[in-house]
């Protein structure tokens, strides 16, 4: 079963609407029969140019599905974050925030662009350099962009879009 952290009166509004929206749906499904185990709870990826505080609700909400549904699943629309930005941007968004809702070692599945062969690689263990980076940038570290490869700037400068610490446009890349 694929829980839609979506209740009845939309997208909640935080994390804390979604652990609320989550917990219900597994105590529902658990009434129904149906086991944690086989339940993957997906709390709603938006677009980078909707609301960013949807954004990092969702990669908040990472880190606590193992406390809410014990043995439950996470999965995500990982292709939502870029819906909507130019092409150019859309592969470096969608790596990105795959690296931002692994940090807890939660993410399970996520709809992805298997021919995105970067995404392949960092959905499968590579790139640790550039992990570290990301999830140093989420725990407030800022890198010197001095001694940073053009790779490393790219997922520097997109974290910090998506942390909301530097505001969205189609070139934030280029500032």
């Amino acid at each position: 079963m694929i829980g839609l952290l979506w209740g009845t009166e939309g997208m909640p509004r935080d994390i804390n609407g979604r652990a609320l929206r989550a917990t219900e749906l597994v105590y529902a499904a658990n009434e129904a029969g149906i086991a944690n185990e086989d339940i993957y709870l997906d709390p709603i990826v938006s677009p980078v140019s909707v609301e960013i505080n949807q954004i990092i609700s969702s990669v908040e909400f990472m880190s606590m599905v193992g406390e809410i549904a014990p043995e439950a699943k996470s999965t995500v629309g990982l292709s939502n974050i870029s819906n909507g930005t130019p092409n150019h941007l859309r592969g470096i968004l969608n790596r990105t925030y795959m690296i931002m809702l692994n940090k807890y070692r939660s993410l399970y599945s996520a709809i992805v662009d298997i021919f995105d062969d970067e995404l392949s690689t960092l959905a499968t263990g590579g790139m640790e350099e550039i992990c570290g980076l990301v999830w140093g940038i989420m725990d407030g570290e800022e890198p010197d962009f001095f001694t940073l490869s053009e790779k490393a700037i790219q997922y520097a400068k997109t974290t910090r879009v998506l942390m909301g610490r530097s505001l969205y446009s189609d070139s934030w890349m280029e500032i």
